[in-house]
């Protein structure tokens, strides 16, 4: 069910990830110190400075020798920054033609977009997190492992909202005027909601988007934000039982290789709260026989990775922490991975 990285394999994920953070880091830049433009006007006889970001144009002051210089360091750093950028795209471009050669393309590539585009709105790692299917990829990355494709196959996402978390002001200034579903809109014009206010989007290829929400215990009192905008068309979170522990849960994170060879973080859920969650659906006496088989697969698998690979703790001094239900369900399921230590009995005899 998992098959660790080659040497050589290993060595192309890791420059591919620091040459990744590198971008991201120039982006970050890019987007915080040298969006928009700045010109010189005259008014009244004098020379202004002004700053557009957007629609928006404000004045820096006269003409200075401090607004002299503010304008040479924007123009010049903006340009060292294209540069850099230029390059690190340049770079990562001939990454990726190796990395598929290699076989490291792992993420469908329309769920890469989506992720990046989300990201690009400040939303992705804050309100939505990745959970389902596409939260295997980051634990992959982070073991340095690949799982059986069976089990990582989807033709979805789950995005998880965390509503307890405010937009800020440079997420709801991308994010407002379009909502969730402009943003998928961006990767493929023809997502759309299968309705009005629906929790779910899909596009011409049949590729599905969830936004999913925890269901509260009063249903009644529940006036949590149940989408990120109120536009009519975008997507309003379908509340599910048990997502709670994965709201609450800390957190993971991992930049993974796309189906094409590209980069992409994943913000998702500790793999060990991943594991107890399926292990948890897979005992659900609503959940189909089909679903069920793989959820707990997809457990066993995320509860190794953890174990073995990642060195997280997940014993029964573990499980103290955690509601009875998962407790329960972890032992039950979690069985065959015997090195975790969740056997109901201490053995008689050794392993044979």
């Amino acid at each position: 069910m998992l098959r660790e990285l080659t040497n050589e394999q290993r060595r192309q994920l890791i420059d591919t990830q620091q040459v990744y953070e590198s971008w991201l880091g120039a982006n970050e830049e890019h987007q915080r110190r040298f969006r928009g433009s700045m010109r010189w006007v005259e008014r009244n006889g004098a020379e202004y400075l002004l700053r557009k970001i957007g629609q928006a144009e404000s004045s820096l002051g006269r003409r200075s020798e401090d607004t002299e210089r503010s304008f040479s360091a924007f123009s010049e750093g903006r340009e060292r920054n294209k540069d850099l950028l230029a390059g690190l795209s340049d770079h990562l471009n001939s990454l990726a033609k190796i990395n598929v050669a290699i076989g490291l393309g792992r993420v469908p590539a329309i769920a890469a977009r989506i992720l990046r585009r989300c990201a690009e709105t400040n939303l992705l790692g804050r309100q939505l997190v990745v959970v389902g299917t596409n939260a295997l990829f980051a634990y992959e990355a982070l073991a340095g492992v690949q799982i059986a494709s069976g089990l990582t196959a989807t033709g979805d996402i789950d995005l998880l909202f965390d509503s307890r978390r405010r937009i800020s002001f440079v997420t709801g200034e991308k994010i407002t005027q379009s909502g969730l579903i402009g943003v998928l809109r961006k990767v493929d014009q023809s997502f759309k909601p299968l309705q009005p206010r629906a929790f779910r989007a899909t596009n011409r290829d049949g590729y599905l988007v969830d936004l999913i929400r925890p269901q509260t215990r009063n249903v009644l009192k529940d006036n949590a934000p149940t989408s990120i905008t109120p536009l009519a068309d975008d997507l309003d979170g379908a509340p599910m039982d048990g997502l709670q522990w994965l709201i609450n849960a800390p957190k993971a994170e991992a930049i993974a290789i796309d189906e094409r060879g590209y980069p992409v973080k994943i913000p998702t859920v500790d793999p060990r709260i991943f594991a107890l969650h399926k292990a948890w659906l897979a005992r659900r006496p609503d959940r189909s026989a089909v679903k069920a088989t793989r959820d707990r697969e997809q457990a066993e698998v995320a509860a190794a990775i953890s174990h073995s690979y990642l060195k997280l703790p997940l014993d029964r001094d573990y499980l103290k922490a955690f509601p009875a239900p998962l407790r329960e369900a972890a032992i039950r399921t979690l069985l065959p991975v015997k090195s975790l230590g969740l056997s109901e009995d201490s053995a008689i005899e050794p392993d044979w």
